[in-house]
C-alpha cells in the first residue's frame, strides 16, 4: 500500500509517497506544492493515507529535503528512490540531470545530447516536468537554451529560488546569468 510521510518547508508543505511494507524503502515520488496547489491537497484528492510511524530512511530523507529547501548544501543517492518505475529514456534523462552540480546548470538540449538523443530537448523537458523526484533529481538546474527558466513543478519562483540558494544570479530578464554551462555529457 502506497503511504505518504508530510513535511513542512519554506515553500510549503511536501509529501513522500513510498510502498508500506517494502523489504527496502524507495521513495515512489516526492510531492512538491505549487502555486495555488498543496502537496496537502494533493494527497486528500488521491485518497493516499499518512504512514502511522515513516520507516527512519523516509523521515531520514524528508530531513535531508527540508534542510536542501532552506539553502543547506545536500546531495542526494539515486539508491533512495524507485527510479526503475520510470522508462528507458526518463531514466536516462534523470540520470544525467543527476549528475549536475550544485551552483550549475544545464540545457534541456545538453541533457538531450548526453543521453544520445540530440535534437530532442522538448522530449528532456517533459521527461523533466514528470520526475517523480524532484529535489532528490535536482531538475530545478535545466535551463532553456535562452537561459530562461522553463518550467518546474513547484513553480517558476521556487525554482528560480532554489537556483539564486546555489549561487546562479538572474538579469532583469529572467535569465540566468552563467559564464558556461554544465555538459552531463562529460
Amino acid at each position: 500500500m502506497i503511504r505518504y510521510y508530510l513535511a513542512a518547508s519554506r515553500f510549503g508543505p511536501f509529501a513522500l509517497l513510498f510502498e508500506d511494507g517494502d523489504q527496502v524503502v524507495r521513495i515512489r515520488r516526492v510531492l512538491l506544492s505549487r502555486p495555488g496547489h498543496s502537496a496537502r491537497a494533493a494527497l486528500r484528492e488521491a485518497a493516499i493515507r499518512p504512514a502511522p510511524r515513516p520507516p527512519g530512511a523516509v523521515r531520514d530523507l524528508t530531513e535531508r529535503i527540508a534542510t536542501f529547501l532552506d539553502g543547506e548544501v545536500r546531495r542526494f543517492d539515486l539508491r533512495v528512490v524507485a527510479l526503475a518505475r520510470c522508462r528507458g529514456f526518463q531514466q536516462r534523462v534523470l540520470r544525467a540531470e543527476h549528475t549536475i552540480p550544485r551552483g550549475r546548470v544545464s540545457s534541456y538540449g545538453r541533457l538531450a545530447v548526453a543521453v544520445g538523443r540530440p535534437g530532442a530537448a522538448r522530449a528532456v523537458g517533459r521527461a523533466l516536468a514528470r520526475n517523480p523526484f524532484p529535489i532528490v533529481i535536482p531538475c530545478h538546474r535545466a535551463l532553456r537554451a535562452d537561459r530562461g527558466l522553463g518550467g518546474y513543478q513547484g513553480g517558476a519562483r521556487m525554482k528560480r529560488r532554489l537556483l539564486e540558494a546555489e549561487g546562479i544570479d538572474f538579469d532583469a530578464r529572467g535569465r540566468a546569468v552563467i559564464d558556461r554551462w554544465y555538459d552531463p555529457s562529460r
